[in-house]
């Protein structure tokens, strides 16, 4: 009977189907965003066998400081209104180049939890943004991931102790879920490079809540600095100035 028990079990595990981002969402997102794509430039970066969607935007200064990556939030796209466009349209205009990538998502009505299986496809998208810049010869690079974005940005940085990103920004950081790998505050505490952890004053409850332990999972990240924007809210809406200017204030004084 135990071994009767066992082969169940193992024939479950074989047979449920591991989560996976849902790509033909990812090529209606995309459909519609190269067709009225007007700020940057649609880019398909090589990931394994998968073409996945970037939009770049070239710095509109004589001069580069560098490469941004930004990373979308939960069930968004690298072109999405709130934060992700400001970001990826406005950082040019500062002497940045920005990659805006397309993430693994699931359907619309899937939970934070449900996101966890998806993050090991997250390091295949980063180094392959990565090795878009450095195509450039572009290797200042930095990330700005809005929550869970952030989250997953977060992620890539603590189990790729070799990676090349010089600064992180993480918008919006959500509350730690059930899964070590998204364990935003273990995640913290093992990022060493310089941190903005940006949100919003009246930010989602989780976010607000939790802002305290982020602050102390960083403790001996002596370049970790928090800012609790006011008026702000965890998309930013209409405080775009605040949004950009906190960033651009944190990479002047770190890089």
């Amino acid at each position: 009977m135990h071994k009767f028990a066992l082969l169940i079990t193992y024939l479950l595990c074989i047979t449920t189907p591991v989560q996976a981002s849902d790509l033909a969402k990812e090529k209606r997102w995309a459909d519609q965003i190269v067709d009225y794509l007007i700020d940057g430039e649609a880019e398909w970066l090589e990931v394994g066998k998968q073409k996945v969607l970037g939009i770049y935007t070239e710095a509109a200064t004589e001069t580069t400081k560098g490469g941004a990556i930004i990373v979308h939030g939960i069930g968004a796209h690298p072109n999405w209104d709130d934060v992700i466009r400001p970001i990826r349209t406005h950082l040019p205009e500062y002497g940045w180049d920005t990659l805006s990538v397309q993430m693994p998502i699931l359907a619309n009505e899937a939970e934070d939890i449900e996101y966890a299986p998806l993050f090991d496809e997250v390091t295949p998208r980063m180094k392959a943004a990565i090795q878009f810049f450095k195509q450039k010869n572009i290797n200042n690079i930095i990330i700005v991931g809005h929550s869970m974005g952030s989250a997953m940005s977060g992620y890539y940085l603590a189990s790729n102790k070799n990676h090349p990103i010089k600064a992180f920004i993480g918008v919006g950081i959500p509350e730690p879920q059930n899964d070590k790998r998204m364990d935003t505050n273990q995640i913290i505490q093992q990022i060493q490079i310089p941190v903005l952890d940006l949100y919003g004053r009246n930010d989602l409850p989780g976010i607000l809540k939790n802002a305290s332990k982020r602050k102390q999972a960083a403790n001996k990240n002596k370049n970790y600095v928090q800012v609790n924007a006011k008026d702000a809210n965890h998309f930013f809406n209409n405080q775009n100035d605040t949004l950009m200017g906190e960033i651009t204030k944190f990479l002047d004084g770190k890089l």
